[in-house]
């Protein structure tokens, strides 16, 4: 890398995962957050008044962001000159969010998202860098759909399949089969404080809007096939899922059950997890964690408030492997859902992008 840092602008910059954007780009190497963009209500303020009192994360609001003026995200003319590329956070319809992100790649502005609209667009790579890297080859396809020469749109996939999809994936080998999960998930995945949701306090709610369907359907994505210009969906594992919402700041828990092709040992398993490198690691990407992929023995581990901040915040740690009375083995596995499973983990995405020459200065 070059030593002038790439100009980068957050869309949705305001909001919880938007805020999280901020917060990690601070003294990234590569990136430097020249521009924040949220709704018209916001446009005009400064990014600390705009934000006011809705500050969510624990470390301080970025001083120079802070004085930053907060543009209005849907003013693309305007906005995609300023920056080589965009990542994505908007609260706004599918629709409405789509649109966005295609007229951002259209005025040759990247946008590598958060947000769920373009998962699944045949020819956008939904990518978990350590898992799908080689997804980002499809963006050449997108790009002559489109008509662009840099513009083009890469997608993060649901936080609530993150920790378990990176543990599964080294076993593919074996032949997964058929995969049951229950993720319990913390209640910043719906943009909440404990401030903001008491109802959540002492409580456990049992259904996600979408989240199921997520689980099931984009990990089948994440391990396609690219053919004629579009990622075709794996048509194994099956998997079935359950999303409950529980009294957790921060971290998304995995309960998983695995069956298999062929049923690796005990010893199998644990020296893939412990051998397992991605190319995010091989590449020494700044945000990649090392070790990707932790096993405890301590029974009681991982904890969400103890391991999700592992690797700060990228890692994914798993415990509890034992066999499993009508499936083979069953396992946990945790990761934090607004640093891996949201913003930090479209961070990763982009700096993959950056190394392999997808992401450039204007």
């Amino acid at each position: 890398m070059s030593q002038k840092k790439l100009k980068v602008g957050v869309l949705g910059a305001t909001g919880m995962v938007g805020q999280r954007f901020v917060a990690l780009l601070e003294n990234h190497p590569w990136y430097e957050v020249t521009l924040v963009a949220a709704s018209a209500n916001s446009a005009g303020k400064s990014y600390a008044e705009a934000v006011g009192g809705r500050w969510a994360l624990k470390s301080a609001m970025p001083a120079a962001t802070a004085r930053l003026t907060v543009q209005n995200a849907s003013d693309v003319a305007k906005i995609a000159p300023q920056v080589d590329f965009v990542f994505c956070a908007v609260d706004m319809s599918k629709e409405e969010t789509a649109k966005l992100e295609e007229d951002y790649a259209r005025a040759e502005t990247p946008v590598v998202s958060n947000n769920s609209a373009h998962r699944g667009t045949a020819d956008v790579p939904m990518m978990i860098p350590e898992v799908n890297p080689q997804h980002a080859a499809i963006v050449e396809a997108q790009k002559r759909r489109l008509g662009t020469r840099k513009g083009f749109i890469a997608v993060k996939p649901n936080c609530s399949l993150q920790s378990y999809v990176p543990a599964l994936h080294p076993l593919a080998e074996f032949g997964l089969r058929t995969v049951v999960v229950c993720t319990y998930q913390a209640i910043s995945g719906a943009g909440k404080t404990f401030e903001s949701w008491p109802e959540m306090v002492d409580n456990v709610i049992p259904f996600i809007k979408g989240e199921e369907e997520k689980s099931e359907k984009e990990p089948m994505k994440i391990w396609g096939e690219m053919k004629d210009g579009k990622i075709v969906p794996a048509t194994s594992p099956l998997i079935t899922a359950q999303c409950l919402r529980v009294p957790a700041t921060d971290g998304h828990m995995a309960a998983v059950f695995v069956k298999f092709d062929r049923k690796p040992s005990k010893d199998e398993i644990l020296a893939r997890w412990k051998a397992f490198q991605g190319r995010p690691q091989q590449l020494a990407l700044p945000s990649a964690p090392t070790p990707f992929l932790t096993y405890f023995e301590d029974e009681s581990r991982p904890q969400t408030r103890l391991d999700r901040d592992a690797g700060n915040g990228m890692a994914v740690t798993i415990g509890r492997l034992r066999p499993d009375t009508h499936l083979d083995w069953r396992f946990v596995a945790l990761s934090h859902n607004t640093v891996r499973g949201a913003a930090g983990g479209a961070v990763l995405t982009a700096e993959l992008l950056t190394k392999d020459g997808f992401i450039a200065a204007k």
